[in-house]
């Protein structure tokens, strides 16, 4: 099975509400997708959001790192040879971790294809079925409050809810939240780096005081400060979960070292795909730390890969894969089932994925 071929189209999916965060605000996904063709007539999918915010990922900067690099070093290659194909893309171009995914994902596709086994499956196994929570983006106290009734008539009974836009503001949110599900729903926050190490604590302390029951915070002061980072595990009444501060196996584990984190979150985009986020989860598993698998705002194709390895792995027992469900549609055919709060991965070889909807990719 020899690579013959990387194309890559762009898809668009409105979002059923516009996503707000500290750091952004969107109304739909704009997602670059790959597909990797090969001499046996099989394609391998995968897919990388656009986060300048985030990752420093752009549009252009995918297409230029996948087409100008990556795809120039693995055509040709036999999917067969598959350490030597990753690590192909991982050293081909520094940086541009998104763009990497991308092609990891459909080469972790094309290999499940190969030997007739799901990607979980290949990875580990452990089960088939997950639960998400689902994000509340921010907004002013009553908004929130009416997105969060809406979502547990929806079925979740686990919500993340962003904050950090406006620090006073913060603890209205959550009570305002608290109040309309009442005792029962698993609350975890999200600040994606809003707050400084001291503020932080004193705003999860002052939630955890008035009793709102917060589950864990992800993230809650700047990705490059570890030692804040560290400070506020140590001093905050909620567990800490690092999530931008994690880019690398590198990172994770210097983060699992100091212990500067209570969970770390894994996600696809950050760490350049499958390849990497495997070392993260040996090393969780090393160090005894629980891991979140988490996706940015991402249609099916990459959230379906970050499916299969949650289902692969026990040490990952916090799920962060709302991205299909934040969409008013879905238009890839195949994968994963998502089903609200509800995710089953396919038996299918490699991802499952089948295709697109005809009409809903635009090819470059």
């Amino acid at each position: 099975m020899k690579i013959t071929e990387v194309r890559l189209g762009k898809i668009s999916v409105p979002l059923r509400v516009p996503f707000k965060t500290a750091l952004r605000s969107v109304d739909s996904v704009e997602d670059v997708v790959v597909e990797i063709h090969t001499d046996t007539g099989h394609t391998g999918y995968g897919e990388a959001p656009p986060t300048g915010a985030i990752t420093g990922d752009t549009t252009g900067a995918i297409i230029g790192a996948i087409q100008d690099h990556i795809a120039k070093s693995i055509i040709g290659m036999d999917v067969d040879d598959f350490e030597d194909v990753l690590q192909k893309v991982q050293k081909c171009v520094v940086k541009n971790s998104s763009a990497k995914a991308a092609v990891d994902i459909a080469l972790w596709d094309l290999y499940g294809q190969l030997y007739k086994i799901p990607v979980y499956k290949l990875m580990g196994g452990a089960r088939k079925n997950i639960v998400t929570d689902i994000t509340i983006s921010v907004n002013d106290p009553e908004t929130m409050a009416a997105d969060a009734i809406n979502a547990i008539q929806r079925g979740y009974d686990c919500l993340k809810i962003k904050v950090g836009v406006n620090p006073k503001l913060d603890i209205d949110r959550l009570a305002a939240v608290r109040k309309a599900v009442g005792d029962d729903v698993c609350i975890r926050i999200d600040a994606n780096t809003a707050w400084e190490p001291k503020e932080a604590v004193r705003i999860l302390n002052g939630m955890q005081e008035k009793g709102l029951q917060i589950e864990l915070v992800e993230q809650p002061v700047k990705a490059h400060d570890l030692e804040g980072l560290k400070y506020v595990t140590e001093n905050s009444y909620v567990p800490v979960l690092a999530d931008e501060s994690v880019f690398s196996p590198e990172d994770a584990v210097k983060i699992m070292q100091m212990r500067a984190a209570d969970l770390v979150n894994i996600k696809l985009m950050k760490c350049g795909g499958l390849y990497n986020a495997l070392k993260i989860v040996s090393a969780a598993e090393v160090y005894g730390v629980e891991c979140m698998l988490g996706c940015m705002l991402e249609a099916k194709i990459s959230v379906n890969a970050a499916v299969e390895l949650a289902c692969a792995k026990k040490i990952i027992t916090k799920i962060d894969l709302d991205g299909p469900v934040l969409c008013s549609e879905d238009p890839i055919i195949g994968g994963a089932v998502f089903n609200e709060k509800n995710i089953t991965v396919s038996d299918e070889p490699g991802l499952g994925i089948k295709g697109i909807e005809p009409g809903k990719i635009q090819y470059l």
